[in-house]
């Protein structure tokens, strides 16, 4: 389970970054790093169930 916090952990920074570039004007990195957060994001989600169906 402790996997499944630290993608979502890593999913929130990847989110903060894109606000913080947006912010400061970089549309392109924002979109990536909203991705890669999204991606994260998914991954900790699919694990989660998972791994809830399992008990």
């Amino acid at each position: 389970m402790r996997h499944v916090y630290i993608r979502g952990i890593l999913a929130l920074v990847w989110l903060a970054a894109a606000i913080f570039s947006g912010v400061r004007g970089s549309v392109e990195m924002a979109a990536f790093y909203t991705l890669l957060g999204g991606v994260c994001l998914y991954s900790a989600y699919a694990v989660w169930k998972k791994e809830r169906n399992r008990d």
